[in-house]
Order: C-alpha cells, then sequence, then structure tokens
C-alpha cells in the first residue's frame, strides 16, 4: 500500500465520502501533507479554506497548543458547518510538539454544543477528533 492510499484510507476511516465539501482550518507547514492528499483523493476535489462562501461537511481544523483559545476556534467554525456536518479537530499525538490535552479538547466541544464521539490516528505525528452536534431529540 502506499502512503497516498493509506491516507486515503485514514480519510475514509473519518467518514469522507467523494463529492463532500472539506474546509481545512490551521493549515501550517506541520500539518499531515499526506492526510491532505487522501482527503483529495477520496472527495475528488481540493480542500477549501476559510474564504470558501458556501458551508462544508466536513472541516478539518489542525489545532496546537500554542493555537489560542480552542473553544473559540471551534465557535467561528460552526456557522460554515452544513447540517450534520462533522467536525475534525487534529491535534499533535502525545508527545509531540504542540500536544493537546484530551480533557481541554472534551471540554471546548462541551462549552459549543458539540459532541466528542471519535478519536484516531490521523497520521504518523496527529490524532483525530471527531464532533458533531448532537441530534435534536
Amino acid at each position: 500500500m502506499t502512503t497516498t492510499d493509506e491516507q486515503a484510507t485514514a480519510a475514509g476511516r473519518m467518514g469522507i465520502k467523494p463529492g463532500q465539501v472539506v474546509r481545512e482550518l490551521g493549515y501550517a507547514d506541520d500539518v499531515d501533507l499526506d492526510l491532505r492528499a487522501g482527503i483529495e483523493e477520496v472527495t475528488g476535489s481540493a480542500l477549501v479554506d476559510e474564504d470558501h462562501e458556501d458551508v462544508a461537511d466536513v472541516v478539518v481544523l489542525w489545532f496546537r497548543e500554542d493555537d489560542g483559545d480552542l473553544t473559540a476556534a471551534l465557535t467561528s467554525l460552526l456557522p460554515g458547518l452544513a447540517d450534520n456536518g462533522v467536525v475534525w479537530v487534529c491535534t499533535p499525538k502525545s508527545g509531540r510538539a504542540g500536544y493537546v490535552e484530551a480533557n481541554d479538547i472534551g471540554e471546548a466541544a462541551t462549552a459549543t454544543g458539540l459532541a466528542r464521539t471519535t478519536s484516531l490516528g490521523v497520521g504518523a505525528d496527529w490524532s483525530g477528533n471527531r464532533m458533531v452536534s448532537p441530534r435534536a431529540k
């Protein structure tokens, strides 16, 4: 399996599907470029950024400990998220520079009305935390 195939598989484990619009926030030179390529391979289109004027089905937020307030970052991306959209908060894995404590991620999710549903490795140095809006009762 090639690296691109592996990362396309990671994108599939993230629930990313062909035709979805994926917005990427927090891009820097440390992000997992193979995962980005895998997402684009699965969706069939390039990732969009914060300037994209329509809603996104999925938001991938690359977030590091020194990036500021995670609650504020999540709050600011919600208006651009489609109904039933998914947020993936990707943070450096434990022991890597910029690591974010799981408790901090959970608190930010709760504060913004999101529910953290899944955590998984999305690259060699990155973990992903899937967040969704709780379903209305």
